[in-house]
């Protein structure tokens, strides 16, 4: 008996259903049944689901000899169903990676409860995808399992079948089938989550719900919309069977309006002609099943009086009036809005008529992200070198909890951070200030960068288009012309900048300020720091940091790392960590030796409490390198990225380590050793010598006594490579022998003590 028995109809979804399969067969978590049912499509669904049934035993396949829609053939597919637990999964939509090991897991944890709602999000055929924005429901604080009557908020939740997974003995004992028609999840979700003992949540995306550009049955105009009142009136008979569920018809009336209006107010849904024949029915519905205490919240209480006048003339006069206070109050928020920006500007050009501070300094880091990179380290070398000057940070709101107490807060677009751009005579960025800046006589402007370009920066991305898409080259040059001193780490960052930036600005080739941590630090402060991010004390940690994809939309995550750690072996860890450009983590599925750090505000603290950096492109590697740890390369898509980028040199040919062409090449170089081997270390150190000559620990010294106390001779001498001492880290004093075999892809992989 498998574990999970996976449902599947399929009518006219010939284009989505290969993912849709595929997704389930390939799971990491293997015990299950795929029952896909062809509910007599006249397209090809019937055929591929044949060829899956042909390649892999686990499907099972049921053709209908005539179409019955899809509450009956999920029905067809229940009668096959062998498995322990039952999940639904529509023909368009797909399983996100790794689902049901965590539904398992879950399941497993929560003493196998009757229902498990796990959550779900909206991919659209753009490309964009949006999580469910009520999956704060899905909390997995408090006691598990529990019934609906203690979280009564997962009713709001989106009502379907397929974001949850039901226990087949507590299906089969309770007799729930599916009736026919549209809306065929309305009377199956309401009964089973209402009758359910036990209920669990999962706050996982285990379901990505595909939202199709035409052709989905909710976007399909048709009379068959109005099943839905057929659908509330099973709901509605269920309630009537079960006395003791009485105090629940507040609760699903309101729903049943909230329904019916959205069926009504949809534009694509109802035929013409038919819109007053439904609204005069959802009239009837209201007053049949109307109870005490079911008054409407005030966000839909129009809503709820269109259904319950039943009048689309009464609904359309009170939904204009809606709409002209809604537009009123937008047009006062704009007036607001430009009035705020005039009188912020007004206030600004008067600020630049006041003297400047020469006593005042201001930073800013990737546009009003939190504090770090190399203005962090400039401002902490201002306070430290320079203390008669007095430091201000701008950041938005939420990023303020990473600034230091003795550096003052700045909100972008206030009138403090208009004053202080106006008046400050040090303005640090490694980005850029806000377009309207001025720049003043007297006043100094250091643009840091933000690490060693391996791809292709400012005009070299004028032949660029997808990663140029919109960028103003006039305005970027013009923002160059600000500059008074762009920091650069070697030589190669100088012939770069220089070239990709053609402007009047000194620089200063002193080494990047963000990586003196890593001659500074000690052993101490590496344990201190694996301590914070939950490392075991003998486990190898990987950092796992790949960059930007020009080419791609959305973030896609390339390798299977739970596959990666599941063949090294339990002694590693993998540190993941996001390009801060997609402001969302790497994987949903984070969580024990697999650790999201996508949010921890400093790359330097990750880099030190790493024991190896697995990246792709990204300039990461030139700042880990000053480390002398070992690197590896993941360039599995170089042609791709090399073609939409463009890159300076080609980084297998000159690689600071081993270099994986696929994921099952990385496994290879950890499993045996390659990774800390001595070609490994030969590679590193020629990669060194060209890129880490000045990143001795007192980078920021230098820029601060050349920039603001004037020194032009006596700066700090530069240490030379083989007298620096950078932290080893935590795994350097432990040998780690290479695994005895390499299993081959696919292979099942024994449970191995690998160091």
């Amino acid at each position: 008996m498998p574990r999970f028995s996976v449902i599947v109809p399929a009518f006219k979804v010939q284009a989505y259903l290969h993912a849709c399969l595929e997704s389930v067969l390939g799971q990491s978590y293997p015990d299950l049944e795929l029952i896909a049912v062809d509910d007599c499509s006249p397209d090809a669904c019937g055929a591929i689901i044949d060829e899956f049934a042909a390649r892999d035993a686990r499907v099972r396949p049921v053709h209908l000899p005539e179409n019955v829609g899809l509450g009956r053939a999920r029905n067809a597919g229940l009668e096959h169903a062998s498995g322990d637990y039952l999940v639904f999964l529509d023909g368009d939509d797909t399983l996100t990676p790794d689902a049901l090991r965590a539904i398992a897991d879950r399941l497993k944890e929560t003493s196998e409860p009757d229902v498990l709602v796990y959550d779900y999000a909206r991919t659209y055929w753009s490309g964009e995808t949006r999580r469910n924005q009520l999956a704060g429901q899905l909390t997995e604080q408090g006691p598990a399992p529990f019934r609906l009557d203690d979280r009564p908020g997962l009713l709001t939740v989106l009502m379907v079948v397929w974001n949850k997974a039901y226990r087949s003995e507590f299906v089969e004992r309770e007799g729930f089938a599916f009736p026919p028609g549209y809306y065929e999840d309305t009377p199956w979700t309401y009964p089973v989550l209402l009758t359910a003992e036990t209920v669990a949540t999962l706050d996982r995306v285990c379901v990505h719900y595909r939202q199709r550009r035409t052709g989905s049955i909710l976007g399909t105009t048709s009379r068959g919309h109005f099943d839905v009142f057929d659908q509330y009136d099973r709901v509605f008979a269920f309630l009537d069977a079960h006395p003791e569920l009485a105090h629940w018809r507040p609760v699903l009336f309101r729903r049943m309006v909230d329904h019916l209006a959205t069926v009504f107010v949809r534009r694509d849904r109802l035929p013409r002609g038919s819109r007053t024949e439904f609204l005069r029915k959802a009239r009837t519905y209201y007053a049949r099943y109307r109870t005490p205490g079911t008054g409407a919240r005030p966000r839909v209480r129009l809503r709820h009086t269109l259904v319950r006048l039943g009048s689309h003339r009464t609904y359309r006069l009170l939904s204009l009036g809606s709409r002209l206070r809604g537009r009123t109050r937008k047009l006062g928020s704009s007036v607001l809005r430009r009035a705020r920006g005039a009188a912020l500007h007004l206030h600004y050009r008067m600020q630049l008529r006041l003297p400047l501070r020469a006593d005042r300094a201001v930073f800013s880091s990737h546009g009003g992200r939190g504090y770090g990179c190399n203005p962090g380290a400039l401002e902490s070398a201002f306070r430290t070198f320079a203390p008669q000057i007095r430091t201000a940070w701008i950041a938005r709101p939420e990023h303020h909890h990473t600034l230091p107490a003795s550096t003052r807060r700045l909100r972008p677009d206030s009138a403090a951070y208009w004053t202080a751009l106006a008046r400050s005579k040090y303005l640090v960025t490694n980005d850029g200030f806000d377009r309207g800046l001025v720049k003043r006589p007297g006043q100094t402007v250091i643009q840091t960068q933000h690490g060693t370009p391996l791809k292709r920066m400012g005009l070299d991305l004028q032949d660029r288009p997808a990663a140029a898409r919109d960028t103003d080259f006039a305005e970027l040059l013009r923002g160059a012309d600000t500059w008074d001193y762009c920091l650069s780490g070697n030589r190669h960052s100088t012939l770069v900048w220089e070239r990709v930036f053609p402007s009047g600005f000194t620089t200063l080739e002193y080494g990047l300020p963000r990586n003196d941590v890593f001659q500074q630090a000690t052993s101490a402060d590496v344990a201190r720091l694996r301590e914070s991010l939950g490392i075991p004390e003998d486990a190898v940690a990987i950092l796992y940091a790949p960059t930007y994809r020009d080419y791609r939309r959305s973030q896609r995550l390339t390798l299977d790392l739970e596959r990666v750690l599941r063949q090294l072996g339990p002694r590693f860890v993998v540190l993941t960590r996001a390009h801060h450009s997609y402001d969302a983590p790497l994987t949903r599925s984070a969580g024990g030796r697999l650790i999201d750090v996508s949010g921890h505000p400093s790359i330097e603290s990750l880099c030190l409490a790493s024991d190896a950096l697995v990246t792709d492109y990204s300039s990461l590697m030139f700042d880990y390198a000053n480390l002398d740890r070992p690197i590896v390369v993941h360039t599995d898509d170089w042609e791709a990225y090399e073609a939409a980028r463009g890159t300076y040199f080609d980084v297998r040919a000159f690689p600071p380590g081993a270099v994986a062409r696929s994921e099952d090449e990385l496994i290879d170089i950890f499993a045996t050793g390659h990774w800390r081997g001595s070609r490994s270390v030969q590679l590193r150190t020629a990669f060194r010598e060209r890129f880490c000559a000045y990143d001795d620990g007192r980078a920021a010294e230098r820029v601060v006594r050349r920039v603001v106390l004037g020194e032009t001779t006596g700066l700090p001498q530069v240490t030379p490579l083989a007298e620096r001492h950078p932290v080893p880290s935590a795994a350097a004093a432990r040998p780690v022998p290479p695994l005895a075999s390499v299993p081959p892809p696919g292979a099942a992989v024994p449970v191995t003590e690998s160091l």
